[in-house]
C-alpha cells in the first residue's frame, strides 16, 4: 500500500461517521509542516498569516508552538475581531478604507496595543484621521516595500502590484511623514516577496520553465536582500525603536530568514500545504488540509460523479487554480466539463471501485480558501476524528 493509498484509507475510518461533503485538516501532518517551518527559519520567528488558516482554533494551536509569535491578517475587521478574542499581536498586511474599523479602533486601548496597520501612502493616514470619530489613542503603523524586481530600467517588472514604496528614498519619505503626524507611531517595515515565496521552480514537465524560474528568483533575491537593507537603515534613522522587520512566505522561508535585516517571517500556506506549494525545489511537506465530496452517480464504465467541487482559488484563471482529485489516486477531470457547481464527473479506472456515498478527497489549489466553503473542519489524528472546530464562515465570518 503507498503512503497515499494508507492516508486515503485512515481519511475514510476516521470520517465513516460523517457524510461527505466534509473537509478535514490531518494534525500529524500540520504540525510536521509547523515543525519544518520553524526548521527552516533558522531561529527567527514566524508571523502566522491567518488568511491561509481561517481557523481559530488552528491559529491559537500553531502560536502555542516555539517558534511562532503574531498573526498577519487580512482586513481591519478580521484584525480587531481576533484582537477582542485574545490575540494580542496582529499585523494587518494590507492597507484599509474601513472608516467604522479605524473609529473603533482609535477608541479603545486594547485594540490600538494589539493591532497594527499597514500603510503606503500619506492618503491612508489621513483617511484613519478622518475615521478617529474623537478616538484618541496612537495607531501602530507598517509601512510596505514593494518587492517587485524591475529590470532595464523598469521597463519588465517581475512580481505583484502592491507597494508604491519602491526605493529606500520612498519608504524613507512616508518615514518621516508617520513620524511628524500625531496619533501615529511607526513600528514595523513589511515586505512579501511573492514572485519567490509564492512561485514554484519545479513545475512538473516544463524543465526549461523551472529554469527559467530559479534564475529569475536567484536574481530577485539577491537584489531584495540589498535593497531591504537599505530601506531598514533609512527607516530606523527617522524611527529608531522600530519593532520588527517582517519578510518572507512559505517559499521563501529560509532565504529570508538568512537575511541581518529582517527580523521575523511570514507564513501560513505551508501548514496546510495547498496543490500550488508542490512546485519547490526548496522544501518539502505533507498535504494536511482536505475536503472530500460523495460519490453520487455511476455514468459508466471508469466514470464517477461527485456532487459539486467547483472551488477554484484566486488568481489569474488556469487550471492551477483548481482543486485536484487526490485520493483514491488516479481521478482526473473530464476536460469537456471540469469540477462543476453542483456535480463533477471524474475519470480514471479507480472509478469502477467506487460505490454510491464513497468519498473523494481534493486538495484545493490554495491553503486557507477551502475553509469559506466549510462551517467546520474534522481535526484527524491517525484514524480517529479528535475534535471538529469552525472555520471562520462557520462562526458567521466572512471577511472578504
Amino acid at each position: 500500500m503507498t503512503a497515499r493509498a494508507a492516508d486515503r484509507a485512515r481519511y475514510d475510518r476516521a470520517t465513516a461517521h460523517l457524510d461527505a461533503p466534509v473537509a478535514i485538516v490531518d494534525l500529524d501532518a500540520f504540525d510536521a509542516n509547523a515543525d519544518d517551518l520553524v526548521r527552516r527559519s533558522a531561529g527567527k520567528p514566524i508571523r502566522v498569516a491567518s488568511k491561509s488558516v481561517r481557523c481559530r482554533a488552528l491559529l491559537e494551536r500553531v502560536l502555542a508552538r516555539d517558534g511562532f509569535a503574531g498573526i498577519m491578517s487580512f482586513t481591519l475587521d478580521e484584525s480587531l475581531w481576533l484582537a477582542r478574542s485574545g490575540f494580542e499581536d496582529v499585523l494587518l498586511a494590507y492597507p484599509s478604507a474601513d472608516r467604522a474599523g479605524f473609529a473603533e479602533l482609535t477608541a479603545d486601548p486594547k485594540l490600538a496595543a494589539a493591532v497594527t496597520v499597514m500603510v503606503d501612502d500619506p492618503a491612508q493616514l489621513q483617511l484613519i484621521d478622518d475615521a478617529r470619530d474623537g478616538g484618541r489613542e496612537e495607531v501602530r503603523v507598517c509601512l510596505e516595500l514593494d518587492t517587485a524586481l524591475k529590470l532595464l530600467g523598469g521597463r519588465i517588472r517581475i512580481g505583484a502590484r502592491r507597494s508604491p514604496l519602491h526605493s529606500p528614498a520612498q519608504v524613507a519619505d512616508l518615514a518621516r511623514s508617520v513620524a511628524r503626524r500625531p496619533g501615529f507611531r511607526l513600528v514595523g517595515i513589511m515586505a512579501y516577496e511573492g514572485h519567490v515565496a509564492g512561485v514554484g521552480d519545479a513545475l512538473a514537465g516544463r524543465p526549461v520553465r523551472s529554469r527559467a524560474i530559479r534564475l529569475m528568483q536567484s536574481a530577485a533575491r539577491r537584489e531584495l536582500a540589498a535593497r531591504r537593507a537599505e530601506v531598514v537603515r533609512a527607516v530606523r534613522a527617522v524611527a529608531p525603536d522600530l519593532e520588527f522587520v517582517n519578510g518572507g512566505g512559505t517559499g521563501s522561508v529560509q532565504h529570508t530568514a538568512a537575511e541581518d535585516a529582517v527580523t521575523e517571517i511570514a507564513a501560513g500556506s505551508g501548514l496546510y500545504l495547498p496543490r500550488l506549494f508542490d512546485n519547490y525545489t526548496s522544501f518539502s511537506g505533507r498535504p494536511a488540509a482536505l475536503f472530500a465530496q460523495p460519490v453520487v452517480r455511476r455514468p459508466g464504465v471508469g466514470v464517477v460523479t461527485v456532487l459539486g467541487g467547483g472551488y477554484p482559488a484566486s488568481g489569474a484563471a488556469g487550471p492551477d487554480r483548481l482543486p485536484v482529485p487526490y485520493l483514491p489516486e488516479g481521478l482526473a477531470y473530464d476536460p469537456q466539463e471540469g469540477p462543476g457547481e453542483v456535480q463533477t464527473p471524474l475519470l480514471g479506472a479507480p472509478a469502477d471501485d467506487l460505490l454510491l456515498g464513497d468519498k473523494v478527497w481534493f486538495r484545493h489549489a490554495k491553503a486557507g480558501e477551502m475553509c469559506e466553503r466549510f462551517d467546520t473542519l474534522q481535526l484527524i489524528e491517525g484514524d480517529r476524528v479528535t475534535a471538529t472546530v469552525p472555520t471562520y464562515r462557520g462562526e458567521g465570518r466572512t471577511f472578504l
